[in-house]
């Protein structure tokens, strides 16, 4: 890989993982509801999956969608009905602002790994980094580079969410405006939805 190559895979990877999407709205979420501490184990389950993922996929997953494209469909329906889930989840959660007792926990993560299977960003992010700076010619290395630029970059960007939904949290005050912050990250949890649909 050259080094303008690699750049260019750093740049992508960048912009990627720090503009909002499904994982990251969570993220602040359970960085406003839990804390940064308590968020690690979700943290790590996306940038540790996802690197799984890509490394997965480049392997040879793909070819399995291009053999039976119905998974693709399957796929996606699964993604829909799960975001809405957890859109509910984050939605109807019982904030506590002033030390109250609540049943809510963060994502764990496993969770968080395994969202990036049935996350239409993370298939996107996935599928563009293989294609465009994996070169045919050195596949496997190339398939290295990629994973280990994208768990370098994305970890750190999903530390910076969960760290503005933590700050975001001394500005609610109340449980109620905490509450009404969780319904407000579900409504743009649904609304990434609808690239998946269209």
């Amino acid at each position: 890989m050259t080094v303008d190559l690699f750049l260019a895979l750093l740049a992508f990877a960048f912009v990627s993982s720090i503009t909002p999407g499904p994982n990251n709205i969570m993220l602040m979420a359970s960085g406003a509801n839990f804390g940064l501490r308590r968020t690690v184990p979700h943290m790590l389950g996306v940038g540790i999956g996802f690197m799984v993922m890509i490394a997965l996929v480049g392997l040879g997953l793909a070819g399995v969608f291009e053999v039976f494209p119905v998974l693709h469909t399957v796929l996606k329906v699964v993604a829909i009905i799960y975001m809405l889930w957890l859109a509910w989840k984050i939605a109807t959660a019982a904030p506590t602002i002033d030390g109250g007792k609540t049943d809510a926990t963060p994502m764990t993560f496993l969770q968080a790994a395994a969202f990036q299977w049935v996350n239409p960003k993370a298939w996107t992010m996935a599928l563009t980094a293989i294609l465009a700076y994996v070169p045919p010619n050195d596949w496997l290395r190339g398939m290295v580079v990629v994973t280990l630029a994208f768990g370098a970059v994305n970890i750190p960007c999903v530390t910076v969410w969960a760290w503005m939904g933590m700050q975001v949290r001394r500005f609610l005050g109340t449980t109620a405006r905490l509450r009404a912050f969780n319904i407000t990250m579900a409504v743009l949890l649904v609304a990434s939805i609808y690239p998946i649909i269209g």
